[in-house]
């Protein structure tokens, strides 16, 4: 059954396709543009949705995978809803000496949540990130990207509350679904159940059917075991050029590094 999101977003892909043209008109490769054009999905709908991927890689002309392997790289691309105002609060070496563990613990206690995790009102997203480089005024934090310094408990209350009012000078994101407890995604089961991404399901595997040495017989190529080449007889196959020697006299110079030049 279609959420509201997934009804309503051809109407926001069309809204979108002339801004979309236009980032991607900036670059001389299509492919360049993918972040970007995350970014902007992201800033409408609230994280990354199976949606926007597909509509980006068709405008790129690239696979789904190609689009969902370059967002589960990044981090500030999220690929499960998440909270209105996402907190990430600094753990690295400075801000951990000026009291970060501190701070973590009392931000999990007033919200009731831990790392990676989102209060049950999906108000707030919590993540415990590495070094923001403002180690000069750590501990620090960011709230929807933008900059908290000098962190004490009292500062922390006052931007909760002011969130919860309505009031912080942060704008909250887009949240067009109902965020879960976690935005995570274990991608270790995945890979350990050999299993493919979603965007990969359909792909079927690039294999050169001329040079295929699959364990099974090959979906691409569809050639069983039994035809496999021998290592000698594939096509383009050579032997391995052997090692050039060098005479006794230039090996030792090139062993021993450089040298006064010599002449004749």
């Amino acid at each position: 059954m279609s959420t509201e999101r997934q009804k309503n977003f051809p109407a926001l892909l069309e809204g979108l396709m002339g801004e979309c043209v236009g980032i991607i008109a900036q670059y001389e490769q299509k492919r360049s543009a993918l972040l970007p054009l995350m970014h902007l999905f992201q800033k409408h709908e609230g994280y990354v949705s199976r949606e926007a991927i597909d509509a980006v890689a068709q405008l790129l002309e690239v696979t789904p995978a190609e689009v969902e392997g370059t967002v589960s790289f990044y981090t500030l691309l999220y690929q499960r809803p998440v909270g209105k105002y996402a907190l990430q609060v600094c753990r690295g070496l400075a801000c951990s000496i000026n009291g970060a563990e501190n701070i973590m613990a009392y931000f999990r206690e007033k919200l009731g949540v831990g790392h990676l995790q989102t209060t049950p009102d999906g108000l707030f997203s919590y993540e415990e990130v590495e070094c923001l480089a403002a180690c000069d005024r750590a501990t620090c934090m960011q709230v929807n990207l933008e900059f908290v310094y000098d962190l004490t408990p009292r500062k922390i209350d006052e931007i909760l509350e002011s969130i919860r009012a309505g009031s912080y000078a942060v704008a909250a994101m887009a949240q067009t679904d109902k965020p879960g407890s976690t935005w995570a995604i274990d991608q270790d089961e995945q890979i350990s159940m050999g299993t493919k991404s979603p965007g990969a399901r359909e792909v079927p595997p690039r294999c050169d059917a001329a040079a295929c040495r699959c364990p099974s017989s090959c979906a691409a190529c569809r050639r069983a075991p039994s035809s496999w080449p021998s290592s000698g007889s594939r096509r383009g196959a050579r032997s391995p050029t052997p090692l050039r020697r060098l005479p006794h006299a230039a090996a030792g110079r090139a062993s021993s590094g450089p040298g006064p030049a010599r002449s004749g």
